[in-house]
């Protein structure tokens, strides 16, 4: 299989292509929701809930993480066995009781039970959204409409955190989880009304354990999908240590606590423009193309800005605009390559498409999540050890990029 433009199958008529790309793009946004409209409320959290150790607080969100990358590994096997709509609606459900429990929680313990089952929902929009549209498209077609989706991936992490500080200036910290409730059930209700099922009985595989094991191995023997994990791993990674890294950043390093989650909604805007410029430029030039030259790039930029910020040269002036510049272009990056990345790794995964996506989902967030662990905690006043970091990575990414085989 080559990366060339392939005949794909049109959404079925009873969805247009434009309610078909937003459908997707909000079901995907459910982890990001869920995971960054939190960081503002930590503070609050940890004084109700955990105050003889505030650190404690962190452990929201690494349950959540946790609880999804465990769900991940069986939410596309489930969607090969039962269909794309009813594992998706299964783990909304889920998720939602999850949502329900932690609202009403009255202790860190039973907070933290209540995220990690929150995640386990969690991972079925996210994992079996994208088994939906391989289902439906391929190649490059499937590229562009991963772009579109993947924009709203990347801008949803940018513009929670202002989002969930107005949630918690009106209900309290426990209205964030009433928010998330209100999120998913209307993009169930959405799925479930305006989405015919994708996969036809006849292509559906029983939940088997040798079944299983011979999928996933199926999907790790492939050079094809086993490099894209990794380059999508790293990728995460960037991501999620900047995130985890980023609102210190503003704090310590430059005094805009107050002003942080504006100036973070005005990086979702500008590095929005990711997806449509690869939906635009990607059936014409091709995914690899775009992923190593964006990467390229992102390397240029990370590199020269950790040499400007840890020399000292740069005027003090002009240090939070060049930084505001470089976070937007790691955003940016986001939307102009993992729309590519999941295309070529479910591209030669279309009989077992579930099985794809939750191999691919599970391990590059997993792995990604404990890359980027301690780079936020290596924070020492300074953006210089997360721009250090994502060159490094981005490097990384950008080499293995060029092992990718052409044919699978």
């Amino acid at each position: 299989m080559t990366d060339c433009t392939i005949p794909a199958r049109a959404p079925r008529p009873d969805q247009p292509l434009p309610e078909f790309i937003a459908m997707i793009a909000m079901l995907f946004a459910t982890v990001a929701f869920s995971i960054d409209s939190m960081l503002p409320a930590l503070p609050e959290i940890a004084q109700e809930l955990t105050p003889g150790d505030e650190n404690r607080a962190q452990l929201i969100l690494t349950a959540f993480v946790f609880g999804m990358g465990a769900g991940t590994f069986f939410a596309g096997p489930l969607s090969d066995a039962l269909g794309r709509k009813r594992t998706i609606l299964g783990g909304v459900a889920l998720y939602m009781l999850g949502a329900a429990l932690a609202s009403i929680a009255q202790s860190l313990d039973l907070m933290i039970a209540a995220r990690m089952l929150q995640g386990l929902g969690a991972a079925a929009p996210r994992v079996v959204a994208l088994a939906l549209v391989r289902d439906l498209h391929t190649g490059r077609q499937m590229a562009r409409i991963m772009s579109f989706a993947m924009m709203i991936f990347t801008t949803v992490p940018a513009i929670a955190p202002a989002l969930s500080t107005g949630i918690i200036a009106a209900f309290g910290w426990r209205g964030i989880f009433g928010a998330f409730i209100t999120f998913s059930a209307i993009a169930a209700l959405w799925l479930a009304l305006r989405r015919a099922e994708t996969l036809e009985p006849a292509d559906r595989r029983p939940l088997r354990a040798g079944k299983l094991f011979s999928g996933a191995r199926e999907v790790l023997s492939n050079r094809v999908v086993c490099t894209s994990i990794a380059v999508q791993t790293l990728i995460f990674a960037s991501l999620f240590a900047t995130i985890s890294s980023v609102q210190q950043i503003y704090d310590t390093t430059f005094g805009l606590r107050d002003s942080f989650p504006y100036w973070f909604a005005l990086t979702a805007i500008l590095s929005g423009a990711g997806g449509f410029v690869n939906a635009r430029l990607v059936v014409r030039l091709g995914m690899r193309w775009m992923v190593t030259t964006t990467l390229a790039c992102q390397i240029v930029s990370s590199a020269t800005m950790t040499l400007l910020f840890a020399s000292g040269i740069l005027p003090d002036a002009l240090a939070f605009p060049v930084f505001f510049l470089w976070i937007t272009g790691v955003f940016l990056m986001m939307g102009l390559v993992m729309g590519n990345l999941n295309a070529l790794a479910l591209e030669p995964m279309g009989h077992i498409a579930g099985m794809a996506a939750s191999v691919v989902g599970s391990v590059s967030t997993v792995i990604a999540v404990l890359i980027a662990a301690p780079i936020g905690l290596a924070f020492n006043g300074t953006p210089v050890p997360l721009m250090a970091s994502i060159t490094v990575l981005v490097v990384l990414a950008f080499s293995l990029m060029k092992t990718m085989p052409k044919a699978t």
